[in-house]
């Protein structure tokens, strides 16, 4: 250790190890290998570079993320360390030298690409020189349970056992025990060092509240248009409404867009200017952040659900790095969960269709596009579902990209993926709803070695009157005696499920949304507990939530329930409006907005429905109702998400006639 501390000093300038970094920098250093799960910002980085300077030699890493990989590189050498890296972005004459160097023994570090393991030779050249160490980062992206799934990374558990006897360590912000357990039996860490360690952050507030997709861009102005809460950074949904709120949010704070259908120098030069502070705000879809190490962000903002607790938690780690009060806001609405369940249904395709994928292909190796042509299917589409039977065994691709059958026993392991993808949602749902404290859900989700399970005193279930957008008020007379009725019914027989106590108690009365917020109340006034349950039925696990009463709730008092705060819809926002090509444009609109109906819209969309009818050969309303054409025309929806909010409107036929839709509101702007 004594060595250990010597090299941390003197040749990475780091007065003394932070938390759970000395563990695994002595596990490493002695020859062992490891599986290190810490959060965001938390020094994993530190924990594969110490042991690597401290064994000697040359370390290879593997990582995902090109940025990332820069990023750190630039570091090593201003420190004076020798390191290098190849991946695709790299000029072909740079690459060839590293290797030279790296066959020299002139290198400290040699990051790569995951890719770059199926180039053909190229694993058995790296073995000519066996690595001090062999650090795989985002070690997540290896276990078909990760929420960043990599086909490449699948690969991993078969190149390595070339490059030992070197040991390995698997470095990750975001495994829940099920992928722990994954990430270390496909790299063959067989009696490795498990450290899962630090997931609470005692300087971070997590709000959730619930918010229409209409109202959710005034939201984020509103809350950033106070300069306590800068830097910050906003998650959304797609590229468009990337693109749409930098535009609204660019007059009121420096701000730049974020996404993957821009080009690189533009990415690069959003990342730099917020980096160097002349941002105040990036506005990103989630192909930003990885690798981003500003300490002095202030708010982490999501204007919609994420799919995965894990990528949420993950996200919201780049708040508060330098230990000052941060803060996380979670907008979303049910809207969010139908759109994410829409997408799953076209990423992950009815058996029978990936069955049809599976027997078009053959021993001979065939090109994505020559299978795509086959099936008359889009490229894109055919590349996605390819990268799934990938996951599952069902196809194998060369160095060249071609791809041969696989094993006819795929079907199991893609059933699998499925349910787990729709219970990452539901996960993540339930921490939307939940009602105990947002910290001490997040840790448990990770489950955390250490952690002592207790509440962190400052998110919105905590600490409800401190949030910055949530919302919370007295309940009235009537809800008040909707409390004492619901604990009444389990001071008769307490752990009762949720479910059951709607139904009793109050069927159609009250709907299962306001039921919901009433238990969050009393949970919140520590009158009420809720656990996760579960049961089997016809092959299905499903899980359930019961009420069990707190100690103070088991005899009745007048006083029980003063004060009960009950969540209320966000505080008013301002409204955004669009840049106006003129202002007759904007008169026409003021004048549309301020009926209650767009005679004109309703028209347009009657029209569209008969013709969309005749082409089906079916009645016009078994195409869209009159209703549900009278909300399209009273909300006038320019968006997926905001079409999901319209009554009649699902995941089906948002799928069916979502495009034609917005293109006939579009139309009649």
């Amino acid at each position: 250790m004594a060595e250990l501390v010597s090299i941390l000093r003197e040749r990475f300038l780091h007065a003394a190890f932070r938390p759970h970094q000395e563990a695994a920098c002595a596990f490493l250093a002695e020859g062992a290998d490891v599986l290190l799960v810490m959060p965001t910002g938390a020094g994993k980085s530190l924990c594969y570079q110490l042991p690597g300077v401290a064994r000697g030699g040359s370390a290879l890493v593997i990582s995902p993320l090109i940025s990332l990989m820069e990023d750190q590189v630039a570091k090593l050498l201003t420190q004076g360390f020798k390191a290098a890296r190849i991946h695709s972005g790299r000029p072909r004459v740079e690459s060839r030298q590293a290797c030279l160097d790296w066959a020299a023994g002139l290198l400290d570090f040699l990051y790569i690409a995951p890719e770059r393991l199926r180039v053909p030779g190229f694993v058995e050249w790296l073995a000519k020189k066996i690595p001090s160490l062999i650090a795989v980062d985002e070690a997540h992206c290896i276990s078909q349970w990760g929420h960043d799934f990599r086909p490449d990374y699948r690969l991993l558990g078969k190149r390595l056992p070339a490059l030992r006897p070197a040991p390995v360590i698997a470095l990750t912000a975001t495994a829940t025990p099920q992928v722990q357990i994954d990430i270390a039996e496909q790299l063959g860490l067989k009696n490795c060092r498990k450290l899962i360690h630090g997931f609470r952050r005692t300087n971070l507030a997590v709000e959730v509240c619930e918010a229409k997709p209409s109202e959710r861009a005034g939201h984020v102005i509103k809350l950033l248009s106070d300069k306590a809460n800068l830097p910050a950074i906003v998650y959304v949904p797609s590229r468009k409404e990337c693109e749409a709120l930098t535009q609204s949010l660019g007059a009121h704070v420096p701000c730049a867009a974020y996404h993957a259908g821009l080009d690189a120098s533009r990415r690069d030069e959003a990342q730099a200017r917020f980096q160097a502070g002349e941002l105040a705000v990036v506005v990103a879809t989630i192909a930003f952040g990885m690798g981003i190490d500003k300490h002095n962000v202030r708010t982490v903002i999501h204007t919609a659900l994420p799919s995965s607790v894990e990528g949420y938690y993950q996200e919201i780690g780049r708040a508060g790095r330098d230990g000052k009060p941060s803060r996380a806001v979670l907008m979303y609405s049910w809207a969010d969960r139908r759109l994410h369940e829409f997408f799953l249904d076209r990423d992950y395709p009815p058996l029978p269709d990936m069955q049809q994928l599976f027997k078009a292909l053959d021993d001979s190796g065939q090109s994505v596009e020559d299978i795509a042509s086959e099936l008359e299917e889009n490229t894109l589409t055919i590349a996605t579902r390819l990268d799934k039977l990938l996951a599952c065994g069902g196809a194998e691709v060369d160095a060249d990209g071609f791809f041969t059958r696989g094993p006819d026993s795929w079907q199991p392991a893609y059933r699998a993926r499925v349910e787990h993808k729709r219970g990452q949602l539901d996960a993540m749902m339930g921490f939307a709803e939940g009602r105990t404290c947002r910290m001490a859900a997040l840790v448990a989700h990770f489950g955390d070695q250490e952690d002592d399970g207790r509440a962190c005193g400052l998110c919105d279930v905590c600490l409800p009157r401190n949030s910055l957008l949530a919302s919370f008020r007295e309940v009235d007379s009537a809800e008040k005696a909707q409390a004492e009725l619901l604990l009444n019914a389990l001071r008769e027989r307490d752990g009762q499920s949720t479910g059951k106590l709607h139904r009793d108690l109050f069927g159609e009365s009250l709907e299962r949304r306001d039921f919901e917020r009433l238990v969050g109340a009393l949970v919140r006034a520590k009158l009420l507990r809720t656990e996760e349950d579960a049961f089997e039925k016809e092959g299905k696990l499903i899980r359930f939530q019961r009420a069990w009463l707190e100690e103070e709730a088991r005899e009745e008092s007048p006083a029980l329930l003063a004060g009960l705060l009950l969540a209320a819809p966000p505080r008013a926002a301002a409204k955004v409006k669009a840049r106006k090509k003129s202002s007759a444009a904007a008169k026409t609109r003021a004048s549309k907005a301020a009926g209650s109906v767009d005679e004109a819209l309703i028209m347009a969309l009657k029209d569209w429905r008969k013709q969309q009818a005749k082409s089906e050969e079916v009645k016009a309303f078994r195409v869209l109702s009159n209703r549900t054409l009278e909300a399209l025309a009273q909300a006038r929806p320019r968006s997926n998400h905001a079409l999901l909010e319209v009554p009649g409107i699902g995941p089906q036929k948002l799928e069916a006639y979502g495009s034609a839709l917005l293109q006939v509101i579009r139309q009649q702007a």
